[in-house]
């Protein structure tokens, strides 16, 4: 079946959403859990599998143990940026818990999504990312264990992208101390 999103001109008439609407919205119940914001469209999250939830709590495990005061792992928080509200499934920030209260990070260090389904979205997410000052973005492919990292901000883009998967040890730019063994990663 054919969407009718697939029709440019209807594609073009379509109705941005602003941040704001979409919080005012959430606040009155209007949206589901299952969505995010992505450049003023609502985008329906997919489901995580068990090996997707695996791989997100082995990094967040990680990450917690290197990080010292004045970070902050977040896994699945919100980021309030200029036209999108992202939830990666995990982002790294600067400050503690209490210096986000009131609300969301606008940007993080580090920001890592776990591709099972999602591929060509988390690809779609790095111009998002990138234009909201995030350091650094890693998309983490288990069906090729490898990571895709884009990293070096430069024109509201990343200028740097790479592929490290085998017996690599990827270290993280952005997070100082951060680093994982992909084979480990992915040798389970």
């Amino acid at each position: 079946m054919t969407s009718i999103l697939d029709d440019p001109q209807v594609r073009q008439a379509v109705f941005p959403l602003s941040v704001q609407f979409y919080h005012q919205a959430g606040e009155m119940g209007l949206l589901s859990e299952d969505v995010e914001l992505l450049e003023g469209t609502l985008v329906k999250k997919i489901s995580k599998s068990p090996l997707h939830e695996w791989i997100v709590g082995w990094l967040a495990e990680r990450l917690s143990q290197i990080l010292g005061v004045g970070w902050l792992v977040r896994k699945e928080g919100p980021l309030t940026l200029l036209h999108s509200e992202p939830e990666p499934d995990l982002a790294v920030v600067l400050g503690a818990l209490d210096d986000y209260r009131a609300a969301h990070p606008t940007t993080a260090s580090l920001v890592i999504e776990v591709a099972i389904s999602t591929l060509e979205l988390d690809r779609q997410k790095a111009r998002i990312y990138a234009a909201a000052g995030v350091l650094e973005y890693w998309i983490v492919r288990p069906e090729v264990s490898s990571i895709e990292v884009y990293r070096a901000l430069s024109g509201g883009d990343y200028s740097e992208q790479i592929l490290v998967g085998g017996p690599a040890t990827l270290a993280s730019k952005a997070v100082p101390g951060f680093a994982i063994s992909v084979a480990e990663l992915f040798q389970r």
